[in-house]
């Protein structure tokens, strides 16, 4: 028997090892269609966020709704390296050990690294467990296991042997704290409010002052050239003369482009060909030098004389107090401007010249864009991150795959210590003490593009990869489509000549309640361990995917977690309730003998067996956990289990026997729909059941059970229910007591009167406490619209005509507003056309409902104004 509290501490205790342990989630069942999903693999960094708690939840809904719809369900765990993040938190800690990597070495540094590893993926398994993520482990896989780094290892050497991957000098952002190379989309830009600098350049020839701006004076020393454009009057004299570099004396030739812009400051540009990606295309073009003027760590090196080993930006105001000194500066103005930061380290991106290895993107996007046309294009849910997906492909750039790090997967290349000849291969030289290896290792995206197929076995031809391969859905959030889901398109089309999956489902990111995205930066974060230990995973889980719709992002609130967490009680204290009148009877349903009270259960629960499994496939977890809330707490809560006391009181055993049975079915199918969303709490009620089976989890999703009740039977239904409300709602209204009788009766628009069946006038008598009429002994009335009546009450003194008219007016009001709504809505072809047909159905019927209401609240208003008058 359940507890007579919800506690949902001892609910989910213990509950996710006996799933694992009995393998519900284990993959394989060759009898059953096959259905994957890999999760988007979380970073050995630390602890998982609230994002990733969303994104998992959202998986294993999907997971567990597949499963009870009877396909074989691969929920495919693993994680990432994340090589830039990994070594930043090994480098952290060694450093408070009053070491750095290069003290202990590269061998060392990486045992430590792998030490690192074991430990935080120990922690997101537990936190996994503790969200009840229905993973298959048997299947586990990790960015850098023996069998990924072999599938990386042929991609690269692949794309290098087809000419897609190749060595060059370019200009890439660079992570002076990590010192490492990274690519574009690493890179975050934050508008700061900085400084445009201008400075005199004395003109050699002819003694003149050009003012040049930057904004980078500590670049200036590794200046080559000026220039200024061909067609400019100003300067047009100067040209092929030469300028004083005030930094280091050194004479810069003065030469003309017509890329420089004649509007844009003084018109007059130095070059910096490795220290910007504009300055190193006109260096290119004209054969200049490319000297660098800092060390890897942001320092400056031997090239800033007196500068020399100052940090960058020390450098800029040493720098430019001397020139102040020395009469150099012209002026300085403010200047706000976006300024690249480290995804990873926070710190400013330095542009800088290095040799890389970089993959030749154009080819690889163009087949993604190309399929995107045909019948294995990858659909997004919503479909408009679909031309965000395509528009970045469109305007791609050569991907800097190489990362002067020790954590990840070595770049798969030696060069002859004697020869200089370079070998790109799977397989280490067969003479290694001649080859050295390039001590990068590739970009932590490099292997994840290859996660959909290199997790099922690829290269080898396994029975998991010729199954499961495409995956079904990928979830992720819409601020990795760039880094993520176009690399894994574009390597899946290289590798396997396919999609990697069928559909992206898109999420927004989680804020905090004043709209703020979550960061530490911020300290507005929120652990979700923190939120299960105060409120449970169940609850949690339940808010996360029903409080946000595909695409848009979700406001954290708690007072919304703790209305979860009241909806699942409300479940418990209801199935306790059932369990009670059932005493562990396992009861047949006989739907002869069934009253209206539970046929009119059955068919609402039809409804939302039926709308919610077509809300299910569309992704629509919002609004089918909406629908089971409503069915839940109103219809099966509020009003079936009060209508069933009175039949469970009943003389008649087989109406006992079947209100029993249709409460045992009805919470079954219950738990059952919201397993998915809420497993703990669903097993632990489950498995309470006379009927149960070993677990909820090797149950099958709901059918609709055949109820034989014509629509009259239905709305009568619907009519006593809102008769039963309108009547409390009067009685507190006017302060009657609830156990007062009072009379009542119930027309149509037309003005005749409504016959109840007797079963149901004796139903509506004794819960309302009225006596219902055929005719109203009085003519001291007042009325209320109800579903498909006019309901009338015999108030005597009590009524006050002019609040009554009041009443109506306003009803009227809000009747009107529903009616344009719905005329404006249906009169919208767009909407008529492309809006799934139950939604129009609905639609129409509201309608229909409201224009009804309408014209009998509009009669209700003109009956009191009569009265009124005289």
């Amino acid at each position: 028997m359940l507890e007579p509290k919800y506690d949902h501490t001892k609910v989910e205790e213990n509950r996710y090892d006996q799933w694992i342990d009995q393998g519900y989630f284990t993959a394989g069942d060759l009898t059953k269609s096959p259905y994957c999903i890999v999760i988007p693999p979380p970073n050995v960094t630390g602890k998982l966020h609230l994002g990733h708690a969303w994104d998992t939840t959202i998986q294993d809904i999907l997971s567990r709704y597949k499963r009870l719809q009877g396909f074989d369900v691969l929920w495919l765990p693993g994680m990432d390296h994340a090589g830039i993040a990994t070594q930043a938190k090994v480098d952290a800690r060694l450093k408070d050990e009053g070491i750095s990597r290069y003290d202990i070495g590269r061998e060392k540094f990486l045992d430590r690294a792998w030490e690192w590893k074991e430990e935080y993926a120990s922690t997101i398994r537990k936190q996994w467990a503790k969200l009840g993520l229905s993973l298959d482990y048997t299947r586990e896989r990790f960015t850098m296991d023996e069998g990924l780094s072999q599938a990386v290892r042929k991609v690269f050497v692949d794309l290098y042997n087809d000419g897609l991957i190749y060595q060059g000098e370019r200009i890439i952002n660079w992570d002076p704290q990590a010192r490492t190379a990274l690519s574009n989309i690493e890179v975050e830009h934050k508008e700061i409010m900085g400084h445009m600098y201008y400075f005199k350049y004395k003109v050699v020839e002819t003694g003149e002052e050009l003012v040049i701006a930057t904004t980078r004076p500590e670049t200036m020393f590794a200046d080559q050239a000026i220039f200024v454009h061909p067609d400019d009057e100003r300067y047009k004299h100067l040209v092929g003369k030469h300028a004083i570099n005030p930094a280091n004396g050194q004479a810069l030739p003065i030469m003309a482009d017509d890329y420089i812009d004649m509007e844009f400051g003084t018109a007059v540009m130095k070059c910096t060909p490795a220290h910007d990606p504009n300055d190193f295309a006109l260096a290119k073009k004209y054969g200049l030098d490319m000297p660098i003027c800092m060390n890897d760590d942001g320092t400056m090196n031997a090239m800033a004389h007196k500068y020399e080993g100052m940090d960058r930006f020390e450098c800029r105001e040493a720098l430019v107090a001397d020139f102040e000194k020395d009469g150099v500066v012209d002026h300085i103005e403010e200047h706000p401007h976006q300024v690249g930061h480290s995804e990873r380290t926070g710190v400013i991106v330095e542009p800088y010249l290095s040799k890389q290895w970089f993959v030749k993107m154009r080819p690889l996007a163009d087949e993604v864009l190309k399929n995107q046309q045909g019948e294995q294009r990858i659909s997004f849910v919503p479909e408009r991150f679909n031309h965000t997906f395509e528009q970045w492909l469109e305007n791609i750039e050569d991907w800097c795959i190489s990362r002067q790090l020790w954590w990840g997967h070595r770049i798969p290349a030696w060069t002859n210590k004697e020869t200089g000849e370079i070998y790109v291969g799977i397989e280490d030289p067969k003479d290694p003490e001649n080859w050295i290896q390039d001590e990068d290792v590739l970009d932590t995206w490099f292997s994840s593009a290859l996660w959909p197929f290199s997790t099922l076995g690829w290269p080898e031809e396994t029975a998991d990869l010729n199954r499961y391969f495409p995956n079904d859905v990928l979830v992720t959030g819409y601020d990795i489509i760039f880094f993520w889901v176009a690399r894994m398109a574009f390597q899946t089309r290289y590798c396997m000549n396919n999609r990697p999956f069928k559909e992206v489902l898109i999420h927004g990111l989680i804020r905090d309640p004043q709209g703020r995205k979550m960061s530490k930066s911020l300290g507005n974060g929120v652990d979700p361990m923190d939120v299960i230990a105060d409120k449970g995973a169940d609850a949690l889980r339940f808010f996360l995917t029903t409080n946000s719709a595909p695409g848009l992002d979700l406001r954290y609130d708690e007072t919304k977690i703790d209305a979860s967490w009241n909806f699942i009680n409300k479940i418990w204290n209801a199935s306790r309730y059932v369990l009670m009148q059932l005493d562990g009877q396992d009861l047949p349903l006989r739907v002869d003998d069934l009253t209206p009270a539970s046929k009119w259960i059955l068919e609402k629960m039809n409804e939302t067996i039926e709308s919610v499994t077509v809300n299910m496939d569309r992704y629509e977890l919002s609004i089918a956990g909406n629908e089971l809330y409503n069915f839940v707490w109103n219809d099966f809560c509020s009003w079936f289990i009060e209508l069933s006391k009175p039949a469970l009181r009943s003389d008649n055993a087989a109406e006992v026997e079947s209100t029993k049975a249709t409460l045992a079915l009805v919470l079954k199918n219950i738990l059952i729909l919201l397993s998915p969303f809420i497993p703990f709490v669903a097993e632990e009620i489950y498995s309470n059941l006379p009927n149960a089976d070993d677990s909820i989890n090797t149950e099958a999703w709901p059918k609709p059970v055949d109820v034989k009740m014509s629509a009259q039977e239905m709305d009568r239904m619907e009519m006593l229910i809102g008769a039963i409300s309108a009547v409390r709602e009067i009685k507190n209204e006017y302060h009657l007591k609830p156990s007062e009788t009072i009379e009542i009766s119930l027309h149509d628009e037309k003005g005749a009167a409504i016959e109840l069946p007797e079963n149901l006038k004796n139903l509506l008598e004794g819960m309302a406490h009225v006596q219902v009429c055929a005719q109203l002994p009085t003519e001291d009335v007042l009325s209320r619209t109800i579903d498909h009546a006019i309901l009338t009450v015999a108030m005597a003194d009590l009524i006050d005509l002019e609040e009554e008219k009041a009443k109506w007016e306003k009803e009227i009001v809000r009747l009107e507003k529903e009616v344009i709504r719905g005329e404006k809505m249906l009169s919208n072809p767009r909407f008529v056309e492309k809006a799934p047909k139950e939604k129009v159905d609905a639609e129409k019927n509201k309608l229909s409902t409201y224009q009804e209401q309408l014209a009998i609240a509009k009669k209700q208003l003109a009956s009191i104004e009569k009265k009124i008058n005289g």
